[in-house]
């Protein structure tokens, strides 16, 4: 029988995230939006913010799209046009959900594989031995702010030229070898959504070194105009080839409509300017968090190193569901708001629209992604989170290990 608290207790009144766009910002937008002509649809503030965010995140092109999931989805469409569709992207099974549709949605077939513990990220092993002759790229999250790859993963990819993407909507800022996130694969995607490291309210990011295809996302974000090209060769080429078209409307793709807004960029261009700071205070957060929860409850062996947090880490070290309705139970009772499975909804193979095509068995070949589905948890950080209300929440979730309490825990997961 399902039964509800006994009482309310003295709450800590944590949500999952606040919202990060800060006085600064709204002053931004306002000078905006006051002057005596504003653009408001894509222009100059939308390439300057591109342009800034390149130059933070070490990169040669960025294009800004309308979300994360946008850049998931042209990143993917882009592999397409260049490189044709068919064949495998291999994928994590502890992700967003946009990942995977990008990858169904230009017609590659996701292949899975399990995650490792300490990262929450793809096991490298299990994708190394994943790799065929159909491998068209591996698509890498780095979720919750921790770096998913190693260097014989990334020798192996250089090894055998399959291209590497990274998705690093949860990781602003974090490294690899001395080198950002986001810097190292053939493309990288970032989501500025509400409350991530830098928010733009929605927005997101495409990044690369490879001209070719920054041209490509350039037409794609934009209904695959050629006038959106940067190289003026290309478009020669494109006006010579088809001199019977209007070159301002000549569409090289079936594309999308995926553009920014001058307003997002220029919330975006503002909260760059602190995002550093911002994302210490992160990591100072998550190693105060780590550091205070028992190691015989809780997973604390987490690869730190390098890491940006996105949001606290808390996973029960063993398969112990009397406890994780106690941990649930607790965290409701003292107002701390939390997302259970962590990323995305945990075990991506559970959800329905993989398992019309998997199969209702294919999610349980992946233990450690269906332990993080049942037994792991997110609670929310930020900079402005006190470090009083972190060891207060430790000390709550220590004494759970202890005898049960009465009725105050027989609550459902």
């Amino acid at each position: 029988m399902k039964t509800k608290p006994v009482a309310q207790a003295a709450g800590l009144h944590w949500p999952l995230m606040k919202n990060n766009i800060a006085r600064e910002d709204l002053d931004a937008v306002c000078a905006l939006l006051t002057q005596e002509d504003p653009v408001l649809t894509q222009s100059r503030h939308v390439r300057s913010f591109e342009e800034e965010w390149s130059d933070w995140l070490g990169v040669k092109y960025s294009v800004f799209v309308n979300s994360g999931s946008s850049a998931n989805l042209v990143t993917l469409a882009a592999l397409k046009e260049l490189h044709g569709s068919g064949g495998e992207v291999i994928v994590p099974t502890i992700t967003w959900v946009s990942d995977i549709a990008a990858v169904l949605h230009c017609g590659f077939e996701p292949v899975f594989v399990d995650i490792d513990s300490r990262t929450l990220g793809m096991d490298n092993e299990q994708v190394i031995a994943k790799l065929t002759a159909r491998t068209r790229a591996v698509f890498v999250t780095h979720g919750l702010g921790y770096n998913a790859l190693t260097r014989r993963l990334q020798d192996e990819l250089g090894r055998r030229r399959i291209p590497l993407l990274e998705d690093v909507c949860e990781s602003h800022g974090a490294t690899f070898a001395g080198r950002k996130l986001g810097s190292i694969g053939l493309v990288s995607n970032f989501s500025f959504y509400y409350a991530h490291h830098l928010s733009t309210i929605e927005g997101g990011m495409v990044c690369t070194n490879d001209a070719e295809i920054y041209e490509t996302v350039r037409m794609l974000r934009s209904h695959g105009l050629v006038r959106e090209l940067d190289s003026d060769s290309r478009k020669k080429e494109y006006a010579d080839e088809y001199a019977d078209l209007n070159p301002e409307f000549t569409f090289a793709y079936p594309a999308y409509n995926v553009r920014g807004t001058e307003i997002n960029a220029v919330i975006g261009r503002s909260q760059l300017k602190r995002l550093d700071e911002n994302i210490e205070r992160r990591t100072e957060n998550l190693v105060l968090f780590l550091d205070n929860l028992d190691p015989s409850i809780y997973r604390t062996d987490f690869a730190t190193e390098g890491s940006s947090n996105y949001a606290l880490t808390l996973i029960l070290k063993n398969q112990d569901p009397i406890l994780c309705k106690r941990v649930m139970a607790t965290l409701k009772l003292h107002g701390v708001e939390f997302r259970r499975g962590t990323a995305g909804g945990g075990n991506q193979l559970r959800q329905p629209y993989l398992r019309r095509l998997h199969g209702p068995d294919e999610c349980k070949k992946y233990p450690r992604a269906d332990h993080v589905h049942f037994y792991g948890l997110y609670v929310g950080n930020y900079p402005t989170l006190e470090r009083d209300m972190i060891l207060r929440l430790c000390d709550l979730l220590n004494g759970l290990a202890a005898k049960e309490k009465g009725d105050m825990w027989m609550v459902s997961c």
